[in-house]
Formats: structure tokens, sequence, C-alpha cells
């Protein structure tokens, strides 16, 4: 079972990130998973690893997969949709709602 976090992870499905560590250093995907119970996100592109298949009846052969795997989200930063430089994300109200706004512009973004 996996360690409760006290932090929250802001990102979402579909946000346009740029990693800051590790070897993909700089590389710019979009997310698309993201697992808050571990604090990890997969971002197309990037943390490529190779699966072994089994053979089975369909694949007699079986083979390598090549599959995305998670980054812990500290390691990736959002992309400001008005700059495209990375900044942090807050939140602010608007009607009553929470938004997430970019700290850098300050641009609300939609959910």
């Amino acid at each position: 079972m996996a360690k409760k976090t006290d932090t929250r992870i802001r990102l979402r499905t579909g946000d346009r990130v740029r990693v800051m560590t590790g070897k993909s250093r700089g590389v710019e995907g979009e997310i698309i998973a993201v697992m808050p119970e571990k604090n990890r996100v997969v971002v197309k592109g990037v943390n490529v690893a190779k699966k072994t298949r089994r053979p089975t009846q369909e694949n007699p052969r079986g083979g390598f997969d090549e599959r995305e795997a998670p980054l812990h989200a500290s390691n990736v930063r959002y992309l400001d949709p008005k700059t495209g430089t990375p900044s942090r994300l807050g939140s602010a109200l608007e009607d009553g709602r929470k938004v997430r706004v970019s700290r850098k512009s300050g641009t609300k973004l939609s959910d």
C-alpha cells in the first residue's frame, strides 16, 4: 500500500509540463496519467521503459513493449500557457470556486 502524502498534486491530465531533473531533463510533454496517492505523473514520450512480454498464443515469440514509466511530480514543472516557461501553480477563488492559477503570469487555467 502506498504511503499517504500530505502534499496535493495540482497537475492534471492534459497539462503541458517540462521535466526538470533526470535523464530526460528539458524534455516537454503532455501528462497522460496522474497518480496522486503515489505523488507521480506519467508524461507522454518521457521515461520510456521496455517491458518484457512473455510468449502467448496470439504472440508466440513474445518480445518487448515500450511504455512510459511514472515520474515523481516534483521533477516536472507546469508550462505557463502565456509565456511557455516553467511555472508553479496556485489557486484563487473565482465566483466562490477554487481555480488553478499560474504563479508566473497570473493566468487562470480552465479545468
